[in-house]
């Protein structure tokens, strides 16, 4: 009977310790790259261009 009083306590004790284990943190979402920000930028000054209009979001 006491091993088994014993086993119990200590289940408690390992459920108590992984209950309070903090969660994995997760990756925060990636921006695109640079390349790939230069690439839409002169693309959309490409139809701007042709357009005749000047684009505002082509200097970010």
């Amino acid at each position: 009977m006491k091993k088994l009083i014993a086993v119990l306590v200590a289940g408690l004790f390992a459920t108590a310790a992984f209950a309070q284990a903090p969660a994995p943190a997760k990756a925060p979402a990636k921006e695109p790259a640079k390349a790939e920000k230069k690439a839409d930028a002169k693309a959309d000054k490409k139809a701007d261009k042709k357009a005749g209009t000047k684009s505002t979001d082509a200097k970010k």
